[in-house]
């Protein structure tokens, strides 16, 4: 059984401006070939198809263009819910889509049998055995309780996570048994999960999802497949170096600081014994996205070197970052003229403060672009004289805040 193991594609990412729109047209356009060539019997994405809970038109339909051509290809397909993702707008097509060969689990369910899912092989024989599990929000598996310190939240919590892993392991060992009883052989186990790993090495695009309760799921409490595909950091990895637990990141840059990342899908090999082998695919590069940095003597050579990876048609896309004591206030002009005659368009133009002004708190050049909420409430918490519990109350209520009005906007 050789599964191609993805997730984090972000279906309708808004990127300072611009439409990602062709860089997935030519990802799926890639990944059908790849499935053909690799020789691959099923695809699962763990988790953030899409960008937001409200996915444009564009995107929807490069959902189903994906379905559908893997369909057609003859591989099956298990797509799970992320932080990022809808529960409605996954679940409104999910019937459709199950007989397009396309199971899609949008969330975690009471029943631990239903998230348990049999991946096909091409000649249509069981090939393994899922613990599909998207990811977990506190209310699918916990009821909250008055009076709770953050730690004992964040206890309850994990134990809750922890215990519903161990609920769809157990069913998925029972119907491993029976299957196992009428096949003659053995099928593996493959758990799933969208989340955030002890010692796991994240980017500025990914988000944080258990904010104030849970920062990090321990590797131990997972339940002992032979492979457990993880999604949520789009840095391609092992966890706690051991091969059987992978991240296998985002497959296209989601932020400036993921540029200078190989980005790769993941192609796991099983059979009745477990894991025989993970061996990534590089993806290719669809869009050239570079951060550059130096002052206004450096910066024309980092661009012109930048352009080497942009074309007339796709120019690529900068940061700039301009290392100057002093204010310009014409910057952006100055930038724009060591550009011309290059295929390359400046998404950002950030300033980076010498010795001079470091004991200043915020650039000038600072936009909210650049800041999430809790950068914001945190700066103008620093403004005030409190005590430090009080601080890290605000902190902990300001970032549950944010964490609900999240979740009410899927």
């Amino acid at each position: 059984m050789r599964l191609l193991h993805t997730s984090d594609w972000h279906l309708g990412q808004h990127f300072m401006g611009k439409s990602r729109q062709a860089e997935h047209q030519a990802l799926i356009d890639w990944l059908v070939i790849q499935v053909d060539e690799q020789a691959v019997d099923a695809v699962l994405v763990a988790g953030d198809i899409f960008d937001t809970g409200t996915p444009p038109s564009y995107a929807r339909e490069l959902y189903s263009q994906l379905v559908v051509r893997l369909h057609a290809a003859g591989v099956s397909l298990l797509l799970l819910g992320g932080n990022h993702d809808s529960v409605a707008t996954l679940s409104e097509s999910r019937e459709l889509l199950a007989c397009l060969t396309a199971t899609v689990v949008p969330a975690a369910s009471a029943e631990a049998a239903a998230q348990v899912i049999v991946l096909p092989q091409r000649n249509g024989e069981p090939g393994c055995i899922v613990c599909a599990i998207p990811f977990i929000r506190p209310r699918d598996v916990l009821q909250s309780v008055a009076g709770q310190s953050a730690e004992d939240k964040q206890i309850s919590l994990q134990a809750a996570i922890q215990g519903h892993y161990l609920a769809v392991y157990e069913a998925a060992c029972a119907r491993q048994k029976v299957l196992t009883a009428a096949l003659g052989r053995q099928l593996p186990l493959v758990a799933t999960g969208h989340l955030t790993t002890v010692g796991a090495s994240t980017s500025e695009s990914v988000r944080e999802i258990y904010v104030g309760a849970l920062e990090a799921f321990p590797t131990n409490a997972f339940p002992p497949a032979d492979y457990i595909a993880l999604g949520h950091i789009h840095r391609p990895q092992r966890v706690g170096a051991q091969a059987h637990i992978r991240y296998c990141g985002s497959p296209i840059p989601l932020s400036f600081d993921e540029a200078k990342q190989q980005k790769e899908v993941l192609l796991v090999d099983l059979d009745a014994s477990g894991l025989k082998a993970v061996t990534a695919l590089p993806v290719p590069c669809f869009q050239g996205l570079v951060a550059v940095s130096g002052n206004l003597s450096t910066l024309a050579g980092a661009i012109g070197a930048a352009a080497a990876q942009g074309t007339r048609e796709r120019p690529a896309w900068l940061e700039v970052t301009v290392a100057e004591d002093d204010y310009l206030a014409d910057l952006p002009a100055r930038i724009e003229a060591l550009t011309e005659g290059w295929p390359v368009e400046v998404l950002r133009i950030r300033r980076q403060r010498g010795n001079t002004t470091a004991s200043l708190t915020t650039d000038a050049s600072e936009t909210l672009d650049e800041l999430s909420p809790h950068d914001v409430f945190a700066r103008r918490l620093q403004q005030e004289e409190l005590a430090d519990d009080l601080q890290r109350a605000l902190s902990e209520r300001f970032r549950n805040i944010v964490t609900a009005l999240q979740e009410e906007a899927k």
